[in-house]
């Protein structure tokens, strides 16, 4: 199971809130998908890497569901 939790923690880290992370262009469809838990694109997680300076897997993470 993928887990967004890693992007919450490094948004909260960099004081970025979701509105603040809107008015940089991300597209907070996309911000509340992953809240949810839903898959995103490559393209998505290239966008918040570009935006938050930060590597992957400070955006998500592997869980196994075992």
């Amino acid at each position: 199971m993928i887990s967004y939790e890693p992007l919450f923690q490094t948004m909260k880290e960099k004081g970025i809130t979701s509105y603040r992370l809107g008015k940089m262009g991300f597209p907070l469809s996309n911000y509340y998908a992953m809240k949810r838990g839903e898959n995103i694109s490559t393209h998505t997680l290239d966008q918040l890497c570009r935006l938050l300076q930060c590597k992957v897997e400070d955006i998500l993470e592997y869980l196994d569901e075992k």
